[in-house]
């Protein structure tokens, strides 16, 4: 089946424990030295390491990445009020609003994967994110009522905003004044892609870039053998960390992103309420699928699928994946534990 998802071409923490690495720019036996670089952005931090570059290099690397998710911030974050998403979420005009590259190619993404996920992905539910207190306004002190929700609905919905792209540059268009992004399923793969695609254009090829839990692996480790990583078991934080490994994976020249509701959440009012949103009630997700991984060429999709199958629930999720033939892998919550549901696409990673 020809879909964008399964035929993605860019322009351009949840997830996942870090496997069999050596540490920060250690050589390993019979091989090179892997460079670890260490920051943070978008509200968590980023793990870089590369294999072939030196501690010379290390400087203008970290200073170049660090520069490359600054502008992703720039142009993305809702908590930045300067910033370019921030800027057209405030206008409350409704003719084209200039935007970079960047951003048009984010949300033409969200878009398409929005209509194929039948709106399980939804960027403009941002006041819906505000409203129950996982954006940048300040927590609910108690339950959003019917009619807040109800209201907020109404300013939501993909067919209310466009992309438009011409000869003197990329445009977003809102056709209702109140339509707010928030793009924080999607913008945080796209900045993996970014560093990724900055690496390959150094001629190094053999790296792995995570931002907060979202990977894309490349090539080689330090030992020469390929990336290899686990997936996280959801889990208390008061848990050992030998019990955290659900399963490992060698996902090979591709991304890895998993969505799950097990650590950003609170209580109020004697509910549990996720901050994962369903688009088409206004309501955190209720079912018992406790994660997502989802392994694609791009960290951006990858990203966002994760999020759509997450709002879908295990068996919808479990039936999309296989119709467009993705490789998906779901732990579902039971009373004897988590159930492993996993894709065809998905089993030539296991580890053997």
């Amino acid at each position: 089946m020809s879909s964008y998802i399964t035929k993605w071409l860019a322009p351009v923490g949840l997830a996942f424990l870090l496997v069999a690495c050596k540490p920060a720019g250690t050589p390993a036996a019979s091989g090179q030295a892997e460079l670890h670089l260490t920051g943070s952005t978008m509200g968590t931090y980023y793990s870089v390491k590369v294999v072939g570059a030196d501690k010379e290099q290390a400087k203008q690397l970290q200073a170049q990445i660090d520069q490359r998710l600054e502008v992703v911030n720039q142009q993305m974050s809702t908590y930045l009020p300067d910033s370019e998403l921030s800027r057209f979420n405030q206008s409350t005009s409704t003719a084209p609003f200039a935007v970079s590259v960047d951003t048009a190619t984010v949300v033409t993404a969200a878009l398409q994967l929005g209509k194929q996920t039948q709106r399980t992905l939804d960027v403009t539910i941002g006041p819906l994110v505000n409203l129950w207190g996982f954006g940048p306004d300040e927590r609910p002190v108690q339950v959003p009522s019917d009619t807040q929700l109800k209201a907020a609905l109404t300013h939501t919905g993909l067919e209310h905003l466009r992309v438009e792209i011409d000869a003197q540059g990329q445009y977003l268009q809102k056709e209702i004044p109140e339509l707010y992004l928030d793009l924080s399923s999607i913008a945080k793969g796209f900045g993996v892609d970014v560093v990724a695609e900055y690496l390959d254009e150094q001629g190094l090829h053999d790296h792995l870039v995570e931002i907060g839990g979202e990977v894309r692996l490349s090539g080689y480790n330090g030992h020469h053998k390929p990336w290899t990583i686990a997936v996280e078991k959801p889990h208390h934080d008061d848990e050992r960390a030998d019990e955290l490994v659900q399963q490992i994976i060698v996902p090979g020249n591709n991304s890895v992103a998993t969505s799950g509701d097990y650590r950003n959440y609170y209580e109020m009012q004697g509910q549990r309420l996720s901050h994962t949103i369903d688009p088409n009630t206004g309501h955190p997700i209720t079912h018992n699928l406790a994660s997502v991984t989802v392994i694609h060429a791009s960290c951006m999709i990858a990203d966002g699928l994760a999020t759509a199958l997450t709002v879908m629930g295990t068996d919808a999720a479990l039936a999309f994946a296989e119709q467009h033939e993705l490789a998906v892998y779901l732990l579902t919550k039971t009373d004897d534990g988590f159930k492993v549901d996993m894709t065809p696409a998905f089993k030539k990673y296991l580890r053997g």
